[in-house]
């Protein structure tokens, strides 16, 4: 059985309960791991985000810094 973590409501729900795509985040293996669906994609966020920052040189990103 598959998982998923609605973001309108907070609540983990099955395939048999599952809302529109557009409202869920999934599928996970596990209740547990869809309930840490939000906290998940946080981490990989700003893992990516160091990552992004490590590979440009440790600056930010900004338009003017970008050649045409």
């Amino acid at each position: 059985m598959k998982y998923w973590y609605n973001v309108d409501t907070g609540q983990v729900e099955t395939d048999d309960t599952r809302s529109q795509d557009a409202t869920v985040m999934g599928p996970y293996d596990s209740h547990e791991a869809a309930a840490a669906a939000l906290e998940t994609a946080r981490a990989n966020t700003e893992r990516w985000d160091a990552e992004d920052r490590k590979w440009s040189g440790g600056g930010s990103w900004d338009e003017e810094s970008q050649e045409d």
